[in-house]
């Protein structure tokens, strides 16, 4: 007759244990991993339970999307990304994390996108692109670990972007200017800046971090990089300026700053405005101006790009190169609600 089964030793273990009692009365415990071999996890109840738990919850986060947004941040192409570009790819990891965080990305099928993008974001369409756009690159480099042999995000079309349409008016631009002049010297900082992207046209990127030797009063000239350029190349951009800009300009250079400073835009301590300080500043002076009723509309730092676009358009009667492609920037800052053509003669 066999020996009689203990099952007590049994209770309470987590799914896949198992309790091997031995003749000297104690108990070892084994895990038993889908299609591995058993593991040996000693004698001790309770830390065996624990080691199944630490391996189960390392199981659970393998391959998965919260671990590709870890390994794409130690990769090459993180490192090369803009901070700005970096700072947003964060912003745009927290909803994805959120649904799709702890999903394999073996499992993600283009009907998951599509239902993330139509459902999920259906009230932030164009933020659910964006956060796509990242999902994307996630699964690239899944293909590139050999995880997966397809990126599901190519195979769905993104949601429907409406480009914007509006430009602040000249009036309304100087009327916000000089209310930001009169309330305080961080928001004056945020003046200079916003006169410095409308009479220039030019991307916050470009000029955050302008540096007093780039402006040339003797020749008359700005030298700042153009951002955004593809396949590694680099363009030099010339502002010449005009006698608006001129002006600025040597209010921007008689502004105190440390001996040792060379930046043009600076926050209050003397330190180099960042990113971060801009955003908090100009969204807080946005909102402040609305509730006074200084501008009737709210209107984004970018729309300063499209303002330069339409009033040049305006001044000279064609478009400014902004892009490679002309047709781009016409698409994308020309907001001129006037269009103007000669009758023949």
């Amino acid at each position: 007759m066999g020996r009689r089964r203990e099952r007590a030793s049994g209770f309470g273990l987590l799914p896949r244990m198992e309790a091997r009692p031995r003749k000297d009365g104690k108990v070892t415990y084994r895990y038993h991993p889908v299609g591995g071999k058993p593991i040996n996890l000693g004698t001790d109840r309770e830390e065996a339970i624990r080691q199944v738990l630490g391996v189960n919850a390392e199981a659970h986060h393998q391959g998965t999307i919260r671990e590709l947004w870890g390994l794409y941040q130690k990769t090459q192409k993180w490192s090369d990304l803009k901070p700005r570009t970096q700072s947003d790819y964060r912003q745009y990891s927290m909803k994805l994390l959120q649904v799709m965080g702890d999903v394999p990305a073996a499992i993600i099928r283009p009907t998951d996108v599509a239902r993330y993008l139509r459902v999920e974001r259906a009230e932030a369409p164009v933020r659910g692109n964006r956060e796509i756009a990242l999902l994307s690159n996630l699964l690239t480099l899944a293909i590139e670990r050999g995880e997966i042999d397809a990126n599901p995000c190519k195979q769905v079309k993104k949601n429907s972007e409406r480009p914007r349409t509006e430009a602040p008016e000249p009036e309304a631009l100087r009327n916000f200017l000089d209310w930001l002049f009169r309330s305080g010297p961080a928001r004056r900082m945020l003046a200079l800046m916003a006169e410095f992207a409308a009479l220039a046209g030019s991307r916050r990127a470009e000029f955050l971090e302008l540096q007093i030797p780039q402006i040339d009063m003797q020749a008359g000239v700005i030298r700042l990089m153009r951002a955004k350029q593809h396949g590694g190349s680099k363009k030099v951009e010339n502002i010449v300026m005009g006698p608006a800009m001129e002006c600025l300009a040597r209010r921007l250079l008689a502004l105190p700053r440390p001996d040792t400073s060379m930046h043009v835009f600076l926050n209050q301590q003397g330190n180099p405005l960042t990113e971060s300080g801009f955003t908090t500043g100009w969204q807080r002076a946005m909102v402040a101006a609305l509730q006074e009723g200084v501008i009737q509309r709210r209107f984004t730092f970018h729309d300063l790009r499209a303002y330069y676009t339409t009033q040049f358009k305006e001044q000279h009667g064609n478009l400014p190169e902004l892009h490679a492609n002309t047709a781009t920037t016409a698409r994308v800052y020309d907001r001129s609600k006037i269009a103007k053509r000669a009758s023949l003669k």
